[in-house]
This record gives structure tokens, sequence and C-alpha cells, in this order.
């Protein structure tokens, strides 16, 4: 998107008068983005590499030379922050880390920079453009300390270390030329944050004037006209490149981008407690709360290809009934050939929709980063949309779902050697399906859910709902007994259908979609509401139990018969019962993702155990993985609080289930 350029006057204005933009210099030397007033900024004044095109032809040094001794990706590390000031033209040009009269090298690193001398008029514009980016860093600085009594300033750059015959910190924070007496908090506080990056295969030491100083213009200029800022002068250790080869390594970028940015909310909250005119207790007002216009477009694009495309709609075999009979009267020696309804897909074609979406464009790390996560999971829902019922299928689930790991395995066995539990009914009443509608009618009625209510007999789960239709299906000649009536209602409508309202009210459609794998975050959430609720029984943790063990025994080359000969005979599983938990996960090829439930309960009933506040899970589809960044898009109001709040989860009652819950569930790991 390109960025509107702007006289330097104009920029000036629109800070005096408190206005949020984004523009470029009319010269082009830099750019500004102000989303939100905060009592700080980020500065990249060597992230440039312009030359203008007659300076082109004088330089003496290659791209690659001028390259090393920029600080590329720097303005990468700050540009999701609300003000930034981040330089486009190259430090050979003129480097504004050095005072005006003396900006423009003749030589530099023992080089000659120019094959021709410049003439005055070239010195001039070049002076000219380092002199327009320090007016309007001044005008930002001064409205920063108007508006809040002082500002702290991020002034971001990188070095070479291969140079060095020694260990060179990972981080260097230069501060010869600051009132180190006044911020030594902070400053101690910047450090301690930095110190808690890790980069996989580097150590992180984190110095104060060890390969730099601090003894910068921009650092020099802020400090001397404005006492009540500091102005944090870090170089960072060029780990996210070969700076003997120019290539940049992608993922240690975008960890830096993710760290930074902590590490500079949790400085500048720190530092803003001494502030007289910052009221806010929340690091997260720090960061701007509008949703860009190039999130909501990716947003957009992203829910229209992908909203058609729901998994639980389509694996479900349409002949399950009939198979099931002739698998019985074969005497469980026949292995049921399941039919699916045809689905009109073609992969290609929406894989090339998905990678022209420009999530790369959005410049919150975080935010960029969960939208990615997205797109690149939507390749595996697509493939295994694209291949029920093919060898292919089961491969498309390990992917996305993954499989048991050794964990989830003790878990499912420790679950089924337990013995049964005394009083817990054996034999209740019955209800039908149309009982079952009738009283899932009234649990919507409660909740002021607008959702539909079938019953069907082509879903081989007893209830089932459909995000993307809003529907709640019940299978046609499923019984239920009261108590799991209890639960499955907790379950469906008190989580399922409950999110799927809630992301509805969302301006982002991410959330209806489904943020990657939140089946684990949904089935926990949702069998946590069913333990919350007091409906909690033996025979239902032993069923997502058994779940993970054929999960397990599928993966391992067991075919359909012998999942089920091992669950009738080794856990004296019931007939029609062993025969849809394996008809389940055999389903379109090998579907994987059963085994989630038990994994997801676990982790949702340790973070309820820990006091951990849930409800932001309860937003839409989302995954554990995000609550941090849910929280903190909540806190910004990027997105709505959830609408509802799963009913059990604001009175649990716990203790309407057996005493002997509390124990067994202790055991799980």
């Amino acid at each position: 998107m390109k960025t509107k350029k702007l006289e330097i006057s104009q920029i000036i204005s629109n800070i005096e008068q408190g206005k949020l933009f984004e523009a470029c210099s009319k010269s082009g030397g830099f750019r500004i983005k102000i989303s939100k007033y905060v009592p700080f900024c980020c500065l990249a004044i060597h992230g440039g590499s312009n030359l203008r095109a007659e300076l082109n032809k004088k330089v003496a040094l290659n791209d690659y030379q001028r390259w090393y001794e920029e600080d590329p990706h720097t303005d990468d590390f700050v540009k999701s922050m609300p003000i930034t000031l981040i330089a486009n033209d190259s430090r050979y040009e003129y480097d504004l880390n050095r005072p005006i009269n003396d900006c423009i090298y003749t030589k530099a690193w023992d080089k000659n920079v120019w094959t021709t001398a410049l003439s005055t008029a070239e010195k001039k514009q070049s002076k000219q453009k380092h002199q327009e980016f320090y007016l309007v860093l001044e005008a930002i600085i001064r409205k920063i300390e108007k508006m809040f009594g002082g500002s702290i300033v991020y002034d971001i750059h990188s070095y070479n270390y291969k140079r060095w015959d020694r260990n060179v910190p990972l981080f260097n924070v230069g501060t010869e030329k600051i009132d180190t007496s006044r911020f030594r908090k902070n400053i101690d506080k910047w450090m301690s944050e930095l110190s808690q990056i890790e980069i996989p295969d580097c150590q992180n030491v984190v110095s104060e004037n060890d390969v730099f100083y601090g003894r910068g213009y921009a650092l020099e200029f802020i400090t001397k006209n404005f006492p009540n800022s500091l102005v944090l002068a870090t170089e960072i250790k060029k780990v996210y490149c070969d700076e003997l080869t120019g290539d940049s390594y992608p993922k240690v970028i975008r960890l830096l981008q993710q760290k930074l940015k902590q590490a500079i909310i949790n400085t500048t909250n720190d530092f803003c407690a001494t502030l007289p005119d910052w009221h806010h207790v929340s690091a997260l007002k720090l960061l701007d709360k509008n949703i860009s216009t190039n999130i909501q477009k990716i947003d957009n694009s992203l829910y229209r290809l992908m909203r058609k495309y729901e998994l639980l709609a389509v694996v479900n075999p349409i002949n399950a009934n009939i198979e099931k009979n002739r698998f019985i009267k074969s005497h469980f020696t026949r292995t049921p050939d399941f039919k699916y309804n045809p689905v009109k897909i073609s992969s290609y074609t929406i894989k090339q929709q998905l990678m022209r979406i420009p999530v790369q464009e959005i410049e919150d790390i975080s935010i960029r980063n969960m939208y990615v996560d997205v797109v690149n999971s939507s390749f595996d829902r697509i493939d295994m949309i694209s291949s029920i019922n093919t060898d292919r299928f089961l491969y498309s689930s390990l992917r996305y779902f993954g499989r048991p790991d050794e964990n989830d395995l003790k878990n499912a066995r420790y679950i089924m050697s337990l013995p049964d539990i005394p009083g817990e009914a054996k034999r209740e009443p019955l209800f039908d399906s149309k009982s079952a509608k009738k009283f899932f009618t009234e649990k919507l009625e409660e909740y002021g859910f607008n959702a539909k209510l079938e019953i069907s007999n082509k879903s081989i789960s007893k209830i089932i709902v459909l995000n993307s239709k809003k529907t709640i299906i019940i299978k046609d000649d499923a019984v239920f007994k009261r108590r799991e009536l209890n639960a499955l209602a907790e379950h469906e409508v008190g989580v399922h259908m409950l999110t799927t309202v809630n992301s509805n009210k969302q301006n982002l459609k991410i959330f209806n979609l489904g943020l990657p794998v939140n089946t684990l975050t949904q089935e926990g959430l949702a069998i946590l509401s069913e333990y919350l609720s007091g409906n909690f029984t033996l025979e239902r943790l032993k069923k997502i139990a058994l779940r993970v063990l054929v999960v397990d025994a599928m993966c391992n080359g067991a075919d359909f018969i012998e999942c089920f000969n091992m669950l009738r005979k080794k856990y004296q599983t019931e007939t029609n019962l062993a025969f849809n938990i394996v008809t389940r996960i055999f389903r379109a090829g090998g579907f994987t993702k059963d085994y989630l439930y038990l994994k997801g309960f676990v982790r949702v009933l340790r973070l309820w155990e820990d006091h951990n506040d849930i409800s932001a899970l309860l937003v839409g589809k989302t995954s554990l993985k995000y609550m941090g960044l849910i929280e903190e898009m909540i806190e910004r109001e990027m997105i709505n609080p959830p609408h509802f709040i799963t009913k059990s989860f604001i009175k649990p009652k716990p203790e309407l289930n057996n005493q002997v819950y509390s124990y067994i569930l202790s055991g799980l790991q």
C-alpha cells in the first residue's frame, strides 16, 4: 500500500493538532506513523538504504558494501509500535546519527564513499533532508512531553559482530550521554527485558557501554532539548542475518519483532509510572486500538475464501447406518465401506488464492503471525477436504491435528484403569432424539441464541454443531441419559454454539473461521463445562480416553476391525459404542482430531484450577496458543469481549459431581 507524501509543515501541523496519520516526507527521506499518542516512540535512523539517482552515479561502494554498514530490518523490529520515525535513505547519503555539518561522509570505515566529490548543491539537498528529519523528531517529542510530561525513545541500531575478536553482546545499550543517576531504574528495566529474549543457538548477553556508548546525535539532540525524555540507544548483534553474504533469517527477524515488542511495552509501562499525566495501569493501553484497513481487508479476503469449507460438514459418511448393520451381520469381519457426499473443490485454485492474501502487510507482528498461521492451516484443511476417502486424507489430518503423544496415552490408560465409581448409576431412563430436540430448544432459549435444530440420519455423532450454518444436528436414532443430555447441552450449546454466536459479533471474522487446531481448545472448554456444571460421569471420561487409544492404534497401522476388536475385547466396550468410536476416527480416511478432547480438557482444566480467567477464549473459535494475544486485542478494543459466557463458568458447581473426581482429575498429566 502506497504511503501518501506530505510536506514537512503538514506533518508538523498534524502532530501539533494531535492527528493520527501515516505519511512519507515529500523528499522521501523518512516515513512517520502515529496511530495513537503514547509516551514513547521508536526510531530506526539507519534502517534505510535509498540513494538519490544522481548520487548513485557517484557512489564508490556497491549495494553489499553499503548494506554491510547499514542497519537492515531495524525498521521491521519497531514498525508495529504506535509512533515510529523510520529513515528511508542510506546513512551513506547523510548520517542522521551525526550533526548536520558532519553528516556527509567522504570516507567511512576506511573506504572512499564517492568516486567524484559531491557538489555544494548535492550536499545541500542531503543536509536539507537531515534537517527535515530532526524538525519532525522535535515536534514528536515536544507533543509527547506536553501531553504526558515525559517520553521514552527507543533508538534501534544493529552492528556487525564478526569483525570483533572477542565475544560481544547480543544487545548493547549506550548510556554514556544520558543522566544515568536519574534514569538508572528505567535503564535496568530495559536491560532486564532484553535479557529475557531467547534466540535459538545464540547466547544472550546484554551489556551497557560495551561495543557502543550511546554517543550518536539522535540521543544527544533529544537529551539536550528534552530533559524529561530518556533515549535508549540499543545496538542489536546481526544474528538475524549473515553479515558476510547479506542473507536474512526471517524466523529470527520475526522472533525479534515479537520479543522486542513485549520488551518495549513492559519497559515503557514501568517508565510511565513516573509520568504525571499518564493514568493507565495496563501496559496494553500503550498500543493502538484501531483495526487497520489492511487487517480488515485481509480478514475479509480470508473469510470469503474459507467460510464454505467446514470440515465437520463433509467428513461424515452418508451410509453409516447401512454399513453398521452389514458389519454386525458379518460378525464384525467385513470392513465398512463408507460413502461420502461429493465435494466440488479445486484445491490448487484455493491454495493460489490463499497465497495471494498479503498477510505480510500486517504490521503488528503478533497479529500477523496469527493470520499467517491461519493461512498455513487452511492449506491442510483444503488438503483434507479434497482428499476425503483416500490414503492422503490421513496424512493431511496428521499435519493439521497431529497424533497422541506418550503423555496422552498415559492419561488415557490411567482413565481406563479406573474402577466403577460407587453410586454412579448405570441404568437410567433414556430420552430419544425428539425429547433431546425439545431440551436443546429450551437451552438455546435460556441463552437467547437464534440457531437451528435438526434431527438427521446423516450424522455419526449423537449431536454436532455446524458453525457455518449455525445449526445443531441431533442423530435420529440417538438415545440419551438425563445426565448425558445435561452435559451435552453444556457442551454443544454452552460452548460450541456460544462461541459461534460470539464470533458473529466480531468485526474480525478470523474468530468465526477458527484459529489453527481450535479443536483442542473448543473441546477442552466443552468438556470442562460438563465438569463444572456437575454433569460429569466416568462413562464420559472413558469414552474420550478410548478415542485417544483408537487414534493411536490407527496411526500405528491398525485397521477398522482391529480397533473395533480392541475396544470390545480389551476394554469391554458395548458394540454400538465401539462401532461409533471407531467410525468417528476412521471416517474420511483417518480423522485424528478425536484425541484432542482429552488433551484439551487437561490443559483447560489446569488453567481453570490455577484461577486463570479463561473467558477470552470464548470470543470465537480460538486456540490456547493465542490466548495472550486475544486478551491483548480485547484490551486494545480491537475485538469485543465475549458477549455470552458459558453459564457453568460463571457459576461453577463441580461439587455436584462425585467427590472422587477431584482425585481422579488430579492424576491426569
